[in-house]
Formats: C-alpha cells, sequence, structure tokens
C-alpha cells in the first residue's frame, strides 16, 4: 500500500469545479422531479376528479404558501434539468467537450437556469 498517498476526508475543504457542481445539481433535480410528480399526480387526480376537485386544487395554488413553494421549487428543478439536459444533448454533438467547453457550458447552464427561477418565481407568486 502506498503510504505516501493523500488522504482528504474533509468533505467541506475539497472545492468542486463547477462542471461537477453542475453535473451534481442535474441529478438533484431529476430526483426532486421524480419525488414531486407525486404531488403532481396526486393534484392533477383531484383537478379532474369533478368541478368542486379543480376548484379546491385551483384555490390551494392560489391561496397556501405551501403550494406555491411546491409549485415553485418544481418549475425551478423542471428548468434547471431541461437546460442541463439540452447542455448534454450539445455534448454528445462533441461541442463543447474540451476543460474551458465544460466550463462555459456549465456557467451557461447556472446563468440560464437563474433567468427561469426567477421568471417562475415571479408567475407563481
Amino acid at each position: 500500500m502506498n503510504s505516501k498517498r493523500p488522504v482528504n476526508l474533509d468533505l467541506q475543504t475539497i472545492k468542486l469545479p463547477l462542471p461537477a457542481v453542475a453535473s451534481i445539481l442535474h441529478r438533484i433535480t431529476g430526483v426532486i422531479l421524480f419525488l414531486g410528480l407525486i404531488f403532481m399526480f396526486w393534484a392533477l387526480d383531484v383537478s379532474l376528479s369533478s368541478q368542486e376537485g379543480f376548484e379546491a386544487v385551483k384555490g390551494t395554488l392560489q391561496e397556501s404558501f405551501f403550494a406555491k413553494l411546491v409549485l415553485w421549487g418544481m418549475l425551478s428543478a423542471l428548468a434547471y434539468h431541461l437546460v442541463a439536459g439540452v447542455k448534454h444533448l450539445i455534448m454528445d454533438l462533441d461541442i463543447g467537450v474540451t476543460l474551458e467547453g465544460g466550463m462555459r457550458g456549465a456557467q451557461l447552464t447556472l446563468a440560464i437556469s437563474a433567468i427561469l427561477v426567477v421568471l417562475a418565481g415571479v408567475w407563481v407568486w
């Protein structure tokens, strides 16, 4: 065993590059979307069950702070996941696969997603 190998077990001191952060966020937003489908399918089921169910879901989304927060979170996760997915599709075409291209793609992904998250917040609130 090589005893001269550096060992760093303190995760708070590890500085991840921006493309790694963008990749991790892409995975996290995928999980958020998967779990959020539970609430979205429930709201769809209730809203399609009857006129009263539709009005109840509509009223909840208009009045409940928590419901608006969940909706904004879902839209934000969807926006980031979509933008990062498009970045991956572009990279599949061998565009931006260099170190510089990866950094630029991560920057664009985060910038475009931030704009979309703000727009989603304006629309929901």
